[in-house]
């Protein structure tokens, strides 16, 4: 079975799948979205996604068994058929979808939920309720954006956050949601031939990372002091996002 062997992508990638496991592992909620991004600065988004894929369904089942009986029900009920949708929309729309184009796209998720982040001031008495239309409206959006590129938690945070549920709720209803997702993907993934032998290789090399990932979470979750960790990392969010929107706009010309 062959692999990808440039030691530089493994310099990238082996960060990229810690950083995946630990935000699995509840420390750092949506920056796994960086995963995808990152590795498009060495490989095409599309390559990257079709690696990330099989690695994101492992950490997946780990993280059901710690929350298979936690989950808002009526919130999975709004969110998944949009999400279902969205995936849909994504694999007919994969054709059209220039390894430029998804760059952009990934860089303008990245500084969008970047800003989001600094800029979001909600009234600290506000809440939020569970709703139909805007659940099926960002499940969707959570859906096409986790099949290009994995990047479905911003879409789910600007629905879940807002509502303000229990820490151990939201978490449960987040890993219920992407283990639906993630498996719904294998399907029009492996319809597109992205599931290739040097791609799968290349999971499978990456694979024992995940469970060091998830216990680095772990452990960060309980020992390490978050707002810095965010601190650091929203800057790096950023900074990938701007460097993916630059090529990516490069490629298709629209700089001057």
């Amino acid at each position: 079975m062959t692999f990808i062997t440039d030691p530089v992508f493994y310099i990238i990638a082996i960060p990229v799948v810690l950083l995946i496991g630990i935000s699995k592992g509840g420390f750092a909620g949506s920056l796994g979205l960086l995963s995808v991004p990152l590795l498009s600065l060495m490989i095409s988004p599309i390559q990257a996604a079709a690696i990330v894929l099989p690695i994101l369904c492992v950490m997946d089942i780990f993280g059901l068994l710690a929350y298979r009986r936690t989950a808002d029900w009526r919130n999975l009920g709004y969110l998944l058929p949009g999400a279902v949708i969205g995936i849909l929309i994504g694999y007919l729309l994969f054709s059209y979808l220039s390894s430029d184009f998804i760059k952009v796209l990934l860089g303008v998720i990245c500084v969008v939920f970047t800003l989001n982040h600094y800029a979001r001031r909600v009234p600290a008495d506000h809440v939020a309720k569970a709703n139909l239309i805007r659940g099926s409206f960002w499940g969707s959006i959570a859906g096409f954006t986790s099949f290009v590129a994995h990047a479905g938690g911003p879409p789910l945070q600007f629905y879940m956050l807002p509502q303000k549920l229990d820490k151990t709720l939201y978490v449960g209803t987040s890993v219920w949601f992407f283990f639906a997702i993630n498996y719904v993907k294998l399907i029009p993934y492996g319809l597109l031939g992205q599931f290739s032998v040097q791609n799968i290789g290349t999971s499978l090399v990456l694979l024992p990372l995940a469970p060091l990932g998830i216990w680095l979470g772990v452990k960060a979750h309980k020992m390490v002091s978050e707002v810095l960790f965010y601190r650091i990392a929203y800057v790096l969010v950023l900074l990938t996002g701007g460097k993916l929107l630059w090529d990516g706009l490069s490629g298709m010309n629209l700089l001057f």
